[in-house]
């Protein structure tokens, strides 16, 4: 066969939509598909193949092939220059694959923005990493809760509320951002909120979902955590396809990839205050700090707590006060109402 030339390729390049739509041989798909929707590509193709695909469009249907394009930017080396088969320096997917898995390095890739360079870095191939093995976890801690089935009218409690106003504010973005094709915003709001959920919401929850403050309140956390869990998986679906679809298949039929983005109206909950997720967990921190400096254990006891910071913030601890000591060890915990201080003052007695 007579090798391909360079003005051969680059025709066939600038039908591509015509190609992939079946023009010319299945009338019903180009009719349902072209105009299409996007064109993700290299910066380094616009005067070619972008414009030539266009013109092509121009003249042969009176329309753009596509309504946006997506360009997308360079990998560059360590030496901040650009990766280059021509030049030998690439990196063979199929060794990342193996070292950091495919959910790791899809991670990496999604975090590039468009029309901007990305850096090659394992580094953050290793925080993707992290974060799928702890989605896997925290999803396996929060189903050995017994939370399979969310229903809003069971999330009671004020905690819970709040931490599902939270995510709420979360979907509202993710979704604006990835209508605007701003898909790595769309990703560090979902890492954000789940890395809150993890190191605060679930541990400040444990004892109340495990039952020991009544069925009630055990309900209202167990439906919460469902809820929760069912639209983190689907936030990072698109990022993280394969530890996603795994913990879905652990409790819901189907693929997550065939179910609906998440709506704001799933977790959406009348009077929830959503500043107290992020009083009561900076609470919670200071009380961690405190046996941190001390160096023991997270689960050693702590003989008093005693909270100061002005009435809005008060008041709002208040609300989950059974959860704070119960995930800091507590055995006395008392509040003070200051107006002249700034911020939560944490005095903690071991």
């Amino acid at each position: 066969m007579a090798p391909v030339s360079a003005s051969t390729t680059k025709t066939f390049m600038s039908l591509s939509p015509q190609i992939a739509g079946g023009w010319t041989f299945d009338d019903d798909l180009f009719g349902r598909v072209f105009p299409m929707d996007m064109r993700p590509q290299g910066q380094d193709i616009i005067r070619t193949w972008l414009f030539s695909t266009v013109v092509r469009s121009h003249y042969e249907h009176g329309t753009v092939p596509w309504t946006n394009a997506a360009i997308s930017g360079w990998i560059l080396d360590p030496d901040r220059k650009k990766m280059s088969k021509s030049k030998g320096k690439v990196v063979t997917p199929i060794e990342l694959f193996d070292e950091f898995g495919s959910d790791a390095v899809r991670y990496w890739s999604a975090a590039a923005r468009l029309g901007t360079d990305a850096a090659f870095d394992t580094g953050q191939m290793k925080i993707g990493r992290r974060l799928a093995i702890k989605l896997l976890n925290a999803s396996k801690f929060a189903l050995g809760f017994g939370a399979l089935d969310g229903e809003l009218s069971a999330v009671t409690h004020p905690l819970d509320r709040s931490m599902l106003a939270r995510l709420t504010d979360v979907v509202e973005g993710a979704t604006r951002a990835f209508d605007r094709y701003d898909h790595s915003r769309a990703l560090e709001l979902a890492e954000t909120f789940f890395w809150t959920f993890c190191d605060d919401y679930v541990e400040l929850v444990k004892e109340r979902a495990y039952g020991e403050r009544g069925d009630e309140a055990a309900a209202s956390a167990r439906a919460a955590l469902a809820i929760a869990l069912s639209v983190q998986l689907r936030l990072f679906a698109p990022f993280l396809p394969f530890v996603t679809e795994e913990v879905w298949s652990w409790w819901q039929q189907g693929s997550v990839h065939r179910q609906p983005w998440p709506s704001v109206g799933e977790a959406a909950v009348d009077q929830g205050e959503v500043r107290l997720l992020t009083v009561v967990g900076d609470a919670l921190s200071q009380v961690r700090k405190a046996k941190s400096e001390a160096k023991v254990s997270m689960r050693t006891d702590v003989a008093s707590v005693a909270v100061r910071g002005v009435p809005d913030d008060v008041d709002l601890l208040a609300m989950a006060a059974d959860d704070l000591r119960s995930a800091g060890k507590i055995e006395t915990l008392t509040f003070d109402s200051a107006t002249e201080v700034t911020g939560l003052e944490v005095a903690v007695t071991l």
